[in-house]
């Protein structure tokens, strides 16, 4: 388990590398200005799909490593 540093820099990582620091930072305020409910969102993500599709992008998203 990470510090809430460590994670926060983690992600905050995570999110530039992949939105780039302009849209990171939008998304960021996105998130802290909306009623978003990361929980509830959460339990719905995967709802339409079966344990083999789910496990199929699962391992999908793994071969492709960090990118």
């Amino acid at each position: 388990m990470y510090t809430d540093t460590v994670l926060r820099n983690k992600g905050l990582n995570v999110l530039i590398d992949n939105l780039g620091k302009v849209d990171a930072e939008r998304f960021i305020s996105l998130i802290n200005h909306d009623t978003f409910d990361y929980t509830e969102w959460r339990k719905d993500l995967f709802n339409n799909l079966s344990v083999k599709e789910l496990s199929a992008l699962a391992m999908q998203e793994y071969k492709n490593g960090d990118k």
